[in-house]
């Protein structure tokens, strides 16, 4: 899901339970997964539809604050 389609979900009242994981192809960088209900679950990706991925950790949590998000669990 794309920054602009999280922004506008969380505008018109959508919840996401937010996840911060280790990306599998990279060991060292963390990826954004976003739950919604009935199972449904996307990745934050950039405008090319990849999966965005951060090399630190707190730079996640930044970008997640600007998304609006509140609330993240971070999985080692």
């Amino acid at each position: 899901m794309k920054r602009e389609d999280i922004r506008a979900k969380h505008a018109a009242g959508v919840l996401f339970d937010t996840h911060v994981i280790v990306n599998p192809a990279n060991t060292q960088e963390w990826i954004v997964l976003l739950k919604k209900d009935a199972g449904t679950s996307f990745f934050l990706v950039d405008q090319q539809e990849q999966v965005e991925s951060f090399a630190d950790l707190n730079s996640l949590i930044e970008e997640l604050r600007l998304l609006g998000i509140k609330g993240a669990e971070i999985h080692l």
